[in-house]
Parts: structure tokens; sequence; C-alpha cells
């Protein structure tokens, strides 16, 4: 709504500073204001424009023609002579205006492939990603009960190492019931997502079919990943492109100063 309200405001202000000439297909009139397809194509930027369905483009002139009706109304009841609407209106004209001439700039901003990798190079620490494994010893078990069972053992006292070969019913037991490090992307990636819910030395369950299993945590171990460029490079394109906007608005800002001897503050 916020959007339909401002590209409204922006064409009720481009339409009050031209003059009432022809300017190709006419869309929508109230009294002897017009909506014209150019007038109206430019409140838009070309993308934009182009993914507007025409149920969007008829909501948009509906709307156009809504806020013109008010707004003749509101001149007939005589608010535009209304300071606090005179004072409005001038803003809202002069951030049309000023919105227009950064969009121009902006406009020609283009960012390169050695300008994305740079980037990169310079703020890796940023995409960097730690990946955690987890040391794991389980116990492997028939069924639910018979899991839950062992839990019970485990909480009132019994040792893991004595818990592994009385219970266990895998190969994995004559080696203690040690898995080693488990990963995320790993083949016991189940036992990786129940790992991080506990702290070491911990007990808990899971099932991967046929099994249940129950497992505590030895250690953690975080390992820093060398980040891959491609798999950043929409979101550096992204953070170049918003930093080069900031720099075109302060320059503009900084010239068109230079330019203006009489900038008060009170």
């Amino acid at each position: 709504m916020k959007k339909f309200a401002l590209i409204l405001i922006a064409l009720i202000l481009l339409f009050a500073c031209t003059k009432k000439e022809e300017k190709g297909v006419a869309l929508a009139q109230v009294d002897k204001e017009i909506l014209y397809l150019d007038d109206f194509k430019s409140t838009f930027a070309v993308e934009e424009w182009e993914k507007l369905s025409p149920e969007t483009r008829k909501k948009y002139i509906e709307d156009w023609v809504n806020l013109t009706l008010l707004a003749h109304y509101a001149d007939k009841q005589g608010l535009d002579k209304d300071k606090a609407v005179k004072q409005k209106i001038n803003y809202a004209a002069k951030k049309v205006k000023a919105n227009a001439l950064i969009a121009k700039g902006l406009s020609e901003i283009e960012v390169s492939e050695d300008q994305l990798f740079n980037y990169f190079r310079l703020h890796q620490a940023e995409f960097q990603k730690n990946a955690v494994e987890y040391n794991i010893q389980r116990i492997a078990l028939m069924d639910k009960i018979s899991a839950e069972n062992v839990l019970q053992q485990l909480n009132q006292g019994m040792s893991f190492a004595e818990a592994v070969q009385r219970y266990s019913t895998e190969e994995l037991k004559n080696r203690g019931g040690f898995m080693g490090m488990v990963s995320a992307s790993g083949p016991d990636s189940l036992f990786w997502l129940k790992a991080r819910e506990l702290k070491e030395n911990e007990f808990g369950l899971v099932y991967k079919e046929p099994m249940w299993y129950v497992f505590r945590v030895l250690e953690s171990k975080i390992t820093p990943q060398e980040a891959n460029f491609e798999d950043y490079r929409e979101e550096i394109k992204r953070k170049v492109l918003l930093e080069k906007q900031d720099q075109v608005y302060q320059e503009l800002i900084k010239a068109i100063k230079s330019q203006t001897s009489e900038i008060y503050y009170y």
C-alpha cells in the first residue's frame, strides 16, 4: 500500500509540474486531468514496469483516479491553501525531485568482477563458517523400550563402557561403541543433529532405521572452513552496490554543497 501511495504521489506531482499537451495514449481522466501512458511508465524502473501484470497496472490506474478525485475535492474545500498541507506538498515535491536526481547517479553505477573478488578477499572473514563435529560413543539396541531401559541405567550410574559391552547389538561394540568424529554432512548426520542439543557426556536417544541408539557426546571440535567466492557472489554484489550507492550519494551532496554559498543551520 505504501508503494502505491508513493507512486501515486509522484504521478500527481509530475502532472502538476507539466503542461497539458498531447502525450500519447491516455489511460484515465478526472475532470481535465489526464493520466498518460508515458507519464505512468516513467514512475517505474524499466525492469519493474515489465514485471507488472495487467491486473496490477489496472490497480495503479484505479488508485490514481481515486486519489485524484480526493485531491480535487480537497482543493474545492480549500485545503490546498492550508499552511500545513502546502508545507507537506512542498516537501513531497522536493523529495520526488531529489530521488530522481539520485536515481540518475545510481543508474550509472557498474560493478566489475575484479571489484567483487577484491571485496571478498578483503572481507573473507565475514563469509567464513565454522564446521562443528562431535566425537560420539553409542549403544545399538533393537527397540525403543530396550533403549529407554539402558538410558535409565546410565542415569542411575552405570558406566557407558559397561553398557556398551552388556547391551550393544552391533559390531561397533568391539571398538567400545566409538563412532569417531561425526559431521553435519556425513552418513550419521542424525546423531550430529541430536548432539547439538547435548553437553559433553550427556546422554541422547536416536532412531536410525532399523535400530535405536543411546549415545553420548565425548567432545566437540570446531574447524574453520574456507569460504568459496562463488557461494557468496550475489551477496557480495549487493554489499558492493550498497557501498557504491552511498558513495555516489555522499559525493553528490558534497559537490552540490560546494556550489552553494548560502547554507545555514539555526
